[in-house]
């Protein structure tokens, strides 16, 4: 087993390059713009701003979750476009568009969970390409393939669920490929898919025929706590599953099997609160209240687990975790202040930076990988500059061109 228990060593922490203050209580979550030089961060009273990254200004804010609810989760991605998704402890996701002035006042939509606890919301990641851009899972330059939901023929799906309003899809339909949010759902113990451009429900994992069932082992891992939602290139489009549990276990869904998971691991002894999958959709990395960070790999031929490395750090408690998009380094915050930085591939330890005096509730890094955003209880934001990649050669990339 790895640790990161601190030694002696030859640099000293690195110091932020910009602190961003702003925010009158605690910063719950930060994601960066896919394109533009822009953060976006929410706080507990419900405050999300936008930051200009380059002159580390404040862009605009909004109060987008009203009273104790706060902004609990964000979400931008390039499928979205120029618009963000804010997620609230009201039960309540909602859709701001990214205006020249900054974000619009009102929402442009509104998607109702009824979810009130502590899993933050999660796009679906597609697969990257060695500099962080998204591959087209179909061979073609045209983007992303459709990510497919299939829905179960009637009776006893929740696929189709006519009295909470879900939408019906028919058997191998597929839905816009950067449509679809996964959530905990109002079930605690249940994963829910939505459609964000309809705020419909699509489908639960497990299907609620089977969640019913006496001793269903989701019911008895507890609060679902983490989800991450991919679509690997072995799955012919289908969305995937990471959903991690009160327990400390971690379960893989396909959704082409909504009935039971593909694989379960328990990685931790205490609740998994955690999780991030790599840039490939070929492995990742989970946290937890104990001491321990988990390096795992996902083999999608057999549709199972593998640890790569287990990680004992000196003081229990990971928030949240990153994988930047070049798949080199990742991130995770922790309760005890502090932002522990790995090489993602060896998983030894290359920083443990000590700026916040509060817990620290999120990691995000940007696209270009050359920032990393850390927030905290302290109320502020910090921007890092670690290990900033390589600039592939102009040969190198008039040969993916080409190959293109």
């Amino acid at each position: 087993m790895a640790s990161d228990r601190e030694r002696p060593r030859r640099r000293p922490s690195p110091d932020p390059v910009a602190v961003l203050r702003g925010h009158r209580a605690a910063v719950s979550d930060a994601c960066f713009h896919h394109a533009l030089p822009l953060l976006f961060s929410g706080a507990a009273d419900g405050d999300l701003r936008v930051w200009d990254t380059a002159s580390h200004r404040t862009v605009s804010s909004i109060w987008a979750h009203g009273g104790a609810a706060g902004v609990y989760s964000i979400a931008a991605g390039a499928g979205l476009g120029n618009t963000i998704i804010s997620q609230g402890r009201d039960g309540l996701c909602k859709g701001w568009a990214i205006e020249e002035a900054g974000l619009s006042r009102r929402p442009i939509f509104t998607i109702k969970t009824s979810a009130y606890h502590f899993c933050k919301m999660s796009l679906v990641k597609v697969p990257c390409s060695a500099h962080g851009t998204q591959t087209s899972l179909s061979g073609s330059n045209s983007g992303t393939e459709p990510q497919r939901v299939p829905t179960e023929d009637n009776t006893g799906s929740d696929g189709v669920n006519l009295a909470e309003g879900t939408q019906e899809y028919e058997q191998g339909s597929s839905l816009d490929g950067q449509n679809i949010l996964a959530i905990a759902g109002q079930e605690s113990s249940e994963v829910e898919l939505w459609d964000i451009e309809n705020s419909r429900k699509i489908m639960c994992l497990p299907q609620r025929c089977s969640a019913n069932m006496t001793g269903h082992l989701t019911k008895k891992k507890g609060l679902c706590m983490a989800v991450q939602a991919f679509i690997p290139c072995e799955s012919g489009g289908y969305v995937n599953i990471l959903s991690s549990y009160e327990d400390g276990s971690t379960l893989w869904w396909d959704v082409r099997k909504p009935g039971s998971p593909l694989s379960s691991v328990k990685y931790h002894l205490e609740s998994a609160l955690s999780i991030a999958i790599d840039g490939l959709c070929t492995g990742g990395i989970s946290g937890g209240a104990d001491n321990k960070v988990a390096m795992f790999a996902l083999d999608h031929q057999q549709g199972t687990f593998s640890l790569r490395n287990m990680i004992e750090i000196e003081r229990p408690g990971i928030a949240g975790i990153a994988i930047r998009p070049d798949n080199k380094i990742a991130a995770t915050a922790g309760w005890d202040h502090r932002i522990r930085v790995y090489n993602y591939n060896k998983g030894n330890a290359l920083a443990v930076l000590k700026y916040h005096s509060a817990t620290c509730a999120a990691v995000t890094f940007s696209h270009d990988c050359k920032l990393l955003a850390s927030c905290s209880a302290d109320t502020t934001v910090a921007l890092w500059e670690l290990y900033p990649p390589k600039t592939p050669s102009k040969v190198l990339i008039a040969t993916e061109e080409v190959e293109r």
